[in-house]
């Protein structure tokens, strides 16, 4: 299974404070470009308008915990880095337990597990902590100590271009602004790193590739601010990748258009893969799909998922790991799942048939020249065969006539070499 070696390199990328800025990310990326030599890493200044928003200062974390009355250290972000809340303002200094109780998160409904929370965009200092830590605490006086820095720095992202036959392109987006929660969000960028791995040793590419690993929301904000215009003519299909790593489901989220080439291929290779899917409507949306499909960008992107984002219990939380919630299992099905998809769009074309009437494939060596009336498996494949031959009338699309067959496009890919090779059919132009 690919899936060990993406479960092997998750647990490298599992120890590094990811944010939308910072130097987590910075070895985040560098790790994922020891697999992608040719990964470019950008950076966009502090300050720097993208569309609505600006790029924030950077930040920087030396270290951070909390000092109990009794002199025992709790909250110490050299442990979990989900005990300070991202983007955390510095502090120190000694308060009382009430007045600690205002800067510490919890999830009661959750009691053993560290919530994970962020204030990017405004400043407060603050920890995390289990809810049963918090109900343990003592009266008295806490000493805390947070050492961070906020800096006029730069945002990081990273990017791939992979060439193919034609200019037009098929986008891959993942995040990389989530520390230490496995399906949400390490399981992204590692499927998509082997994803594009697989995809740089093609020789043979219909489409072009536009491969970014970026922070979440600001990140494809700033990168659409820099090549929207270049992406709106050229990008042909996208998913957006993310919780990819779980066993509990296959999820499909659509684009805000919901009929894009990429959300008919989905929805295609999902149903032959888990025919149980879970199918979501764009009023779930809750990752950069909103940025991609905003109205005024509307890139034709969808999700093809495992478990969505917020719909399994361990969201958000220290409990989303590496072990009970992402599996080598997990991140298998999920890689597959969208390789599939990725190979579904390259080989969806029109065929047309170039013999009138039905071929006759006995001369051929493609059908017995003995008539009889038994039902096996070779006959099976006949009957597939004629019926697809029977559509390739040069306007139906490969996704088109195996949505009519009721089969996996798949199931059709050895039988087009047959008929090309045997003169029968001939490939053309699926204008896009």
């Amino acid at each position: 299974m690919i899936g060990e070696e993406i479960h092997k390199f998750a647990e490298k990328l599992w120890p590094l404070n990811r944010s939308i800025t910072g130097q987590g990310v910075r070895d985040t990326l560098n790790l994922i470009s020891q697999h992608l030599p040719n990964l470019k890493i950008e950076s966009i200044k502090t300050g720097t308008k993208v569309f609505d928003w600006v790029i924030p200062k950077e930040w920087f974390v030396r270290k951070a915990y909390i000092i109990t009355p009794n002199g025992e250290k709790i909250c110490d972000y050299s442990k979990n880095n989900l005990h300070l809340i991202g983007y955390s303002i510095p502090f120190s200094g000694k308060v009382s337990l009430d007045e600690l109780k205002n800067h510490l998160y919890t999830l009661p409904d959750k009691p053993s597990a560290i919530p994970y929370v962020t204030s990017y965009y405004e400043e407060r200092w603050g920890f995390c902590i289990s809810y049963e830590e918090l109900n343990n605490l003592k009266n008295g006086e806490y000493e805390v100590v947070i050492d961070t820095i906020l800096f006029d720095g730069v945002l990081n992202y990273g990017e791939l271009l992979i060439k193919g036959k034609s200019d037009k392109e098929i986008l891959l987006s993942t995040y990389i602004c989530h520390p230490s929660m496995a399906n949400n969000e390490l399981s992204g960028p590692s499927v998509v790193t082997f994803l594009a791995n697989w995809l740089e040793k093609k020789n043979d590419l219909n489409f072009s590739y536009r491969i970014i690993f970026v922070p979440e929301t600001i990140g494809s904000i700033a990168y659409l601010s820099r090549y929207y215009k270049i992406m709106k003519k050229k990008t042909i299909a996208g998913f957006n990748v993310s919780c990819v790593g779980d066993e509990r489901a296959y999820s499909y989220l659509p684009s805000r258009n919901g009929k894009t080439l990429s959300d008919l291929i989905a929805k295609h290779v999902l149903k032959w893969i888990d025919p149980n899917y879970v199918s979501y409507t764009w009023f779930d949306r809750g990752s950069d799909e909103r940025q991609y499909c905003a109205p005024g960008i509307d890139l034709p992107v969808a999700s093809i998922l495992r478990t969505k984002y917020g719909k399994y219990p361990e969201y958000h939380s220290s409990l989303d790991d590496l072990k009970s919630v992402v599996t080598p299992k997990g991140l298998d099905g999920g890689y597959w799942a969208i390789r599939q998809s990725i190979e579904a769009i390259e080989k969806n074309t029109i065929y047309r048939n170039l013999i009138l009437c039905e071929p006759q494939l006995g001369k051929r060596g493609l059908k017995s020249t003995l008539s009889t009336n038994s039902s096996n498996d070779q006959n099976k494949n006949i009957s597939l065969i004629m019926n697809f031959i029977s559509f390739c009338d040069g306007k139906l699309s490969l996704l088109e006539i195996a949505e009519k067959l009721d089969v996996p496009m798949w199931d059709l890919y050895d039988i087009i070499n047959v008929l090309e090779k045997q003169g029968i059919i001939k490939r053309e132009v699926l204008n896009i």
